[in-house]
C-alpha cells in the first residue's frame, strides 16, 4: 500500500491524521443479562439511544460501580493512533461537545493522550454519553449523542478547521457520523479525492448503519480509499443489499468494487472477526491474517477493541507502511485494550513489529 502513496511522506508528522466523529463519555459497568433484557439490547452491538433507554444512564450511576472513560469510536481510534505512533501532535479530533464538566473531561483526557482537540462547543446541549454494558467480556453500547449530534458543517468550513484539513493527509471517520453530518463527510471525501497523496478511511461502525443509513453510507463510500468493519457489520451490509453471499470475504469484495471518486488507488476493505482471521480485500484479491490467541486470564472486556485495531492501523499507515503492517499493529493494539477495562491504552508502548508480524503469519 505504501507504494501506492508514493507522493506521501514516509515519516509520520504533526497534523497528519484528522478524525471526525462523536466525542462521547463512556459510562461503563458490568451488568447481568437482566439489564440487557430490560432495555432490549444485545451483546456485541451498538445502537443509538431511544426514549426507552434514557433511564439506563441514571440506573448505572445509582446502582453499579461505573467507570468514566473518554470515548466515542472515532476518538478512541485517534487516541490509539497517537499512542501507537508516539509522534507528537500526529492526530487531531473534530466533533461537538457541550459546555459542561463532561465536555471538559473529554478535552482533558484526549489532550493528555497527545491528541489535539478541535471541538465545536454547543452551550445548549449536554455532552454526549455512551452506556457500556459489559457481560462476560462482551459489551453492548447505547449512545445518547446529545451535543455530539449537533455538529455543524459550518465549523468544518471555518478558516481554522480548513488549515487542519489542508495539513492532514489521512482522514478517519466512523459510520456513526453519518447520522450527524453527512455533508461534512462528503466534503472531506471530495478534498481527499482531489489530492493523490491523501486518503479517506471509513468504518462501517455498527450493523444499524448499513441497515438504516444505506443511502448516506453509499455516498460516503464513493470517496473512501479504505473501509474497515467487523463480521456483524459486513453481514448487515450484505443483507441490506440482498447479497446471496454475505460472508466477510464476499462483502469485502463487493465494497472494494463499488464506484470510486478517485482513480489514484483501488479501494481496500478490511473485515475483522474477533478471534478469527482478519479478511483483507486489496487489488481485487482476498487474503486473511491470523489473530494471535489471547489467554482467558488476560481478557477484561472487548469494549473499544475494534477502535484500538483502527488506531494501530492508522499509525502504521501514517508511517508509510503496508496494509499488512497496519493489520499487525492493529491486532496488537486491540489486544492491549482487551486487557483493560474500557478503551484505555497502556502508559508505555513496547510494540515489537517484527514479533507481531511473525505472530500473525507474516
Amino acid at each position: 500500500f505504501a507504494s501506492r502513496l508514493d507522493t506521501q511522506t514516509k515519516m509520520a508528522h504533526a497534523g497528519q491524521i484528522m478524525g471526525m466523529g462523536n466525542p462521547l463519555l463512556d459510562i461503563s459497568a458490568h451488568v447481568g443479562k437482566e439489564v440487557l433484557e430490560k432495555y432490549g439490547v444485545t451483546l456485541n452491538n451498538a445502537i443509538l439511544a431511544e426514549e426507552k433507554h434514557l433511564p439506563l444512564y441514571k440506573e448505572l450511576v445509582d446502582n453499579y460501580e461505573v467507570e468514566y472513560v473518554a470515548g466515542g469510536a472515532t476518538q478512541n481510534s485517534i487516541r490509539g493512533a497517537q499512542f501507537m505512533s508516539g509522534v507528537e501532535g500526529l492526530t487531531t479530533m473534530v466533533g461537538c461537545v457541550g459546555k459542561d464538566a463532561f465536555g471538559d473531561q473529554l478535552r482533558t483526557a484526549a489532550t493528555k493522550d497527545g491528541v489535539r482537540v478541535e471541538y465545536l462547543v454547543d452551550p445548549e446541549a449536554a455532552t454526549g454519553t455512551c452506556a457500556v454494558l459489559v457481560n462476560a467480556h462482551e459489551r453492548s453500547l447505547i449512545a445518547n449523542l446529545s451535543a455530539a449530534n449537533n455538529y455543524k458543517f459550518e465549523h468544518l468550513q471555518s478558516p481554522e478547521l480548513q488549515k487542519i484539513v489542508e495539513a492532514a493527509s489521512i482522514f478517519y471517520i466512523a459510520g456513526f457520523f453519518l447520522t450527524v453530518s453527512p455533508d461534512s463527510i462528503v466534503s472531506i471525501g471530495k478534498h481527499a479525492a482531489a489530492h493523490p497523496e491523501k486518503v479517506l478511511i471509513m468504518n462501517l461502525a455498527a450493523p444499524f448503519v448499513p441497515q438504516f443509513f444505506q443511502e448516506p453510507l453509499q455516498k460516503a463510500l464513493y470517496y473512501a480509499d479504505i473501509v474497515i468493519g467487523n463480521e456483524s457489520e459486513a453481514e448487515a451490509y450484505g443483507k441490506a443489499l440482498n447479497m446471496e453471499d454475505a460472508s466477510p470475504a464476499a462483502v469485502a469484495m463487493a465494497i472494494a468494487a463499488l464506484p470510486k471518486a478517485s482513480g489514484h488507488r483501488q479501494r481496500t476493505v478490511i473485515i475483522t472477526q474477533g478471534p478469527d482471521p482478519v479478511v483483507v480485500c486489496e487489488f481485487g484479491k482476498v487474503r486473511s491474517y491470523n489473530v494471535p490467541k489471547i489467554p482467558e486470564a488476560e481478557m477484561v472486556d472487548f469494549n473499544g477493541a475494534g477502535d484500538a485495531f483502527v488506531g494501530g492501523f492508522l499509525a502504521r499507515l501514517a508511517a508509510g507502511e503496508t496494509i499488512e503492517d497496519g493489520v499487525a499493529a492493529g491486532l496488537w493494539s486491540a489486544r492491549k485494550v482487551i486487557g483493560a477495562s474500557g478503551c484505555l491504552y497502556p502508559e508505555t508502548n513496547d510494540y515489537d513489529h517484527a514479533a507481531q508480524r511473525a505472530a500473525i503469519g507474516l
